[in-house]
């Protein structure tokens, strides 16, 4: 398998060729699915008030506005001790509106909760870009066997909006989300459990010809070089479960085929998303580069599916 810490795509007049090549490093923890607006590309990332990142060509990135200037008050208020810092968003454009959704907790309580911002668009020179706050979407606490963060939003064939999430505790869970506000369906909603592992997190949905796959982390991130991060993935024909592996192991019971492991100065790959472009799709993830410190860096790889309907990074 080859790694790319970024892949350069060649825009042809067609727009139908591209090309892969070693490029600079970008310095991102946690990447959201890419999407594009007004002709360019926007990603979020972990930060003081969620980083945004925006490309025309998904090679070179330019450092865009902070999500929020000053953290909604509910924040604060709701997890104790977080100051704003808020961890591994993902963004869906719905409708008219972009909705990113986002993690607000501190290292290693679930004492957590999920928010919503929306906005009309991604671009900051746009007269109608301005982020609105939704409040929290789920929360967990210390009586609860889950942990609301990373959240990865879910539009299904069928119009259902889903969002998967979840950190060691009892696993991975989904819940269904209202498709005009983004938020949760209800407050007592069913949550279906989707994995499970000692050490699990960063789980993202993608819907490919008659199944959806699961892609996951197991291992310790946040460690540099040291860190045990890599990816893993299921599927099932159904977005609620279960999940099996390709020998047919449940992930609620461990399972999870490895998909994106260490290789080299690719450390720990984690926090999965896809994006079409050029009829091409697109694999971002992180990983910590040995060659840079460990530092926290962007990888873009094309993704191939196999005949047997399994994926693989190129």
């Amino acid at each position: 398998m080859r790694f790319f810490p970024l892949i350069a795509l060649l825009f042809a007049a067609n727009l139908a060729a591209a090309a892969e090549q070693l490029q600079g490093e970008l310095k991102a923890h946690d990447p959201s699915t890419i999407v594009e607006c007004n002709g360019e590309y926007w990603m979020f990332a972990t930060g003081q008030g969620l980083r945004s990142l925006h490309s025309h060509d998904l090679v070179h990135w330019s450092e865009g506005p902070r999500v929020f200037d000053k953290a909604p008050d509910w924040t604060s208020r709701t997890v104790p001790g977080n100051t704003g810092y808020f961890w591994a968003p993902d963004v869906i454009k719905i409708g008219n509106e972009y909705r990113l959704y986002y993690s607000v907790s501190v290292f290693g309580l679930n004492t957590s909760a999920i928010g919503l911002a929306t906005n009309p668009t991604l671009d900051p020179r746009d007269l109608g870009y301005h982020w609105t706050d939704r409040g929290i979407v789920i929360r967990s606490g210390n009586g609860d066997a889950f942990n609301a963060i990373d959240p990865a939003v879910v539009h299904a064939p069928d119009g259902k909006q889903w969002l998967a999430f979840g950190s060691y505790w009892s696993g991975i869970k989904l819940i269904e989300l209202n498709r005009t506000t983004g938020l949760r369906a209800s407050p007592n909603s069913p949550m279906y459990s989707l994995a499970h592992h000692d050490s699990i997190e960063a789980a993202y949905i993608y819907h490919h010809g008659v199944y959806f796959y699961l892609f996951v982390n197991w291992g310790m991130c946040c460690r540099g070089v040291r860190s045990t991060y890599e990816i893993r993935i299921g599927r099932s024909r159904k977005i609620e479960g279960p999940y099996l592996d390709q020998s047919g192991v449940d992930m609620m019971r461990d399972g999870g085929t490895p998909f994106l492991v260490t290789r080299g100065r690719f450390i720990g790959p984690g926090h999965a998303g896809i994006i079409s472009a050029t009829a091409t799709e697109w694999l971002s993830y992180h990983f910590y580069d040995a060659e840079n410190q460990g530092r926290g860096t962007l990888g873009i790889s094309r993704l191939r599916w196999r005949g047997d309907g399994w994926p693989e990074a190129l």
